[in-house]
């Protein structure tokens, strides 16, 4: 091993075959992201086959030594963007440090943030001056004898208003005509280009697109999931991009979307939206080590509640759901 800091680039359009074989060597096993085709355009070439490749890359003695990939948030020319897969050579395990570092210098980023990081490497987030914390859970329970799918051992229903209304946008076109400007001062920000793409040009995956509408504009997006599982249905809910305090405002649309889906509970994984105001939603916190089970993998289902972590490079205005980043995701085989 040399003592001399490694080069640090961004990748090139041409790179993609020696970071993907770099990958294969060190990640320990093919990374779904890299070898099913779709996630791999769809994530780090969003701009085509002859755009940018959204990696960086550090070099020691002429040989790559770690990779970092990123997906973008928006298609400003200094976007925010989410760490998807960041991988080092263990003989040159202090490049991959030097190159998470520098990863929002080398892509030009505002700000960065990574959805669902392993907890122990949370010290190395800190380190790089990263907030880094574990993702809230929060759920509302139908109001049912008992449930197929949540195991639940105290049942709580807190109380639910609100005054938004949820208009549903079907497609592109809609989501363009609403009236919805997304607020650049939100961390990360997510554009219009950003919002089509992910929710209207999602492969092997539907997502709903509701306007957040009150006092007679759209001030947000709520997006969400309908799953089938168990002979019932659960609600998820995948992204918001409003105000976070005005989450309070939505109980009562949400509860129409249970009672509509026919779900026997709604649940949505985020940070930075207060827990006091998920409550004032109509939304319970499972902390945790909780006895109730609200379970994330629902197809197949396993019934264990699943902790989420975070880092982020900074939390003012700044949310994050379960969508952001490479998360919400079907499984597709290699």
């Amino acid at each position: 091993m040399t003592g001399h800091s490694p080069a640090l680039r961004h990748a090139r359009a041409d790179d993609a075959g020696a970071v993907i074989a770099f990958l294969d060597a060190h990640w320990g096993e093919p990374h779904p992201l890299v070898h099913v085709p779709e996630w791999f355009s769809f994530y780090y070439r969003p701009f085509g086959e002859d755009g940018p490749l959204q990696f960086a890359v550090a070099e020691q003695d002429g040989a790559i030594a770690a990779v970092a990939g990123y997906i973008r948030a928006n298609a400003c020319e200094t976007p925010d963007i989410w760490v998807s897969i960041w991988c080092a050579d263990k003989a040159h395990s202090g490049c991959g440090m030097e190159l998470l570092g520098a990863l929002p210098r080398l892509a030009g980023a505002r700000f960065s943030a990574c959805n669902n990081i392993r907890p122990k490497v949370r010290p190395l987030y800190q380190f790089l001056g990263y907030t880094a914390q574990r993702m809230g859970h929060f759920y509302r329970l139908a109001d049912r004898a008992s449930y197929m799918v949540a195991q639940i051992a105290h049942k709580e229903i807190l109380p639910a208003g609100g005054s938004a209304e949820l208009v549903p946008l079907p497609d592109e076109t809609a989501l363009r005509a609403c009236g919805y400007v997304p607020n650049p001062a939100r961390r990360p920000y997510k554009d219009v280009w950003y919002l089509t793409r992910r929710y209207f040009h999602y492969p092997h995956q539907r997502y709903d697109v509701w306007g957040v509408r009150e006092g007679g504009a759209v001030t947000g997006l709520l997006v969400t999931r309908t799953i089938p599982v168990e002979g019932t249905h659960v609600l998820r809910i995948a992204d918001y991009t409003g105000a976070p305090e005005a989450f309070a405002h939505l109980g009562g649309a949400v509860d129409r979307l249970i009672a509509e889906s026919g779900a026997e509970y709604a649940d949505c994984y985020c940070a930075g939206v207060p827990a006091e105001i998920m409550a004032a939603a109509g939304f319970s916190e499972r902390r945790k080590g909780d006895a109730n089970i609200l379970p994330n993998y629902l197809a197949p289902l396993v019934r264990e509640n699943t902790d989420y972590y975070f880092a982020a490079g900074g939390m003012e205005h700044f949310t994050m759901f379960k969508a952001d980043g490479d998360q919400d995701r079907p499984y597709l085989p290699i």
